[in-house]
């Protein structure tokens, strides 16, 4: 029997009235007396959802969510309020499972602080799509990092050699005009250090944060961090140019980091504490590094080494707009007044960026150093 033959039945045999309630534990006899193919794990639900009502029922549109894999935010609400546990052990209690399923229940407890929430993701993930743009994005900037480094013959410091900053992909105060620089220069790096480090936190927090969140929400994220950190950089630090994506890769991290400290007592991924203080190491002393190559080159170069100033901007995008974005599994974000906040205000910055990087230059005299 299909979904629509499912619900058709249920609501011909428990809703012959159109009221719009199901008794649950009639709705139960007729799955068990039908076979009909409900997961067990979502008749789990349905019992919980009805737990807080007085009458036993639940509301016909919250059974259609549920069986059609989309919670409705009355539905989050209710299992919210406490009052509607689920009849199971926590989903950490779960034997027999295969590879596959034990990675989708790490990543469950890696990212999400109810477990609620756990469980609905760990029974409704589905393998496709799979989480295709982080994985993608640093494929990109591996090969782009091996183009270059095999065409110079320089795995290290890649900005110090003329012919690397020539790239069309390149961010460089000069090239303003040129839009596309301001998004392409994520897949340039400085070096072999800077893209490892990169790539290393895409793939180990963007990768679950996508296949919990999905590709538009995360990508959208990523690629706002990547825009903040060069429009900053033309505003801030007006002679610099800027390669790597340490902008998004930035706002992924700290939306992460600051998502874990608001949840703090309904994380239950291992080591914590210890994990956050070592990804703020590593970020400190990334920025710290960064900063080192753009005020104390270790070499003598032609111009400008690039700008630490997209790390910070993407840190800014990370807690701001994704902290809501990570707080809103499976609601609407447009149902939500602060992301209309959000949104506004990052749409007020770009405005300005647009209009500083059109004036901004020629009315204060900004000695831009020559485009290569």
């Amino acid at each position: 029997m299909d979904r629509s033959s499912l619900l058709q039945l249920i609501q011909e045999q428990l809703d012959p009235e159109n009221t719009g309630f199901i008794g649950v534990e009639t709705f139960a006899s007729l799955v068990h007396s039908h076979e009909l193919p409900l997961d067990p794990a979502k008749l789990d639900m349905l019992v919980a959802l009805a737990q807080g009502n007085d009458e036993g029922q639940v509301c016909y549109q919250e059974l259609v969510d549920l069986i059609s894999s989309k919670r409705s935010s009355s539905f989050k609400r209710a299992i919210a309020n406490g009052q509607r546990a689920l009849p199971r052990d926590v989903l950490l209690d779960e034997t027999g499972l295969g590879i596959y399923k034990r990675f989708v229940r790490y990543v469950a407890y890696e990212i999400l602080p109810c477990e609620m929430d756990r469980r609905w993701y760990f029974y409704q993930h589905r393998t496709c799509p799979p989480p295709v743009f982080m994985a993608a994005v640093t494929l990109t900037q591996i090969i782009v990092f091996l183009c270059y480094g095999a065409r110079l013959n320089k795995w290290v410091l890649q900005t110090y050699h003329p012919e690397y900053m020539k790239s069309p992909l390149v961010y460089h105060p000069g090239h303003r005009a040129r839009a596309w620089r301001f998004l392409t220069y994520m897949f340039m790096h400085v070096g072999l250090e800077q893209l490892g480090f990169n790539a290393l936190l895409q793939l180990m927090i963007g990768v679950p944060l996508e296949m919990v969140h999905g590709i538009l929400r995360i990508s959208f994220l990523y690629l706002a961090g990547v825009l903040a950190g060069s429009l900053t950089v033309s505003i801030t630090d007006m002679r610099a140019p800027l390669v790597g994506g340490s902008g998004g890769v930035y706002a992924l991290c700290s939306a992460h980091l600051a998502n874990v400290v608001m949840n703090w007592a309904g994380m239950r991924c291992p080591y914590k504490l210890l994990r956050m203080v070592l990804a703020l190491v590593c970020m400190s002393s990334e920025v710290g590094r960064a900063v080192w190559l753009r005020f104390s080159p270790p070499l003598p170069a032609s111009g400008p080494q690039p700008s630490f100033m997209a790390h910070l901007a993407g840190a800014i995008v990370g807690i701001s707009m994704g902290l809501t974005i990570l707080r809103s599994y499976e609601e609407s974000l447009q149902d939500q007044c602060g992301w209309w906040v959000l949104l506004l205000s990052y749409g007020t910055f770009l405005l300005f960026a647009v209009f500083w990087n059109i004036f901004a230059y020629d009315l204060l005299g900004a000695q831009i150093p020559p485009p290569p």
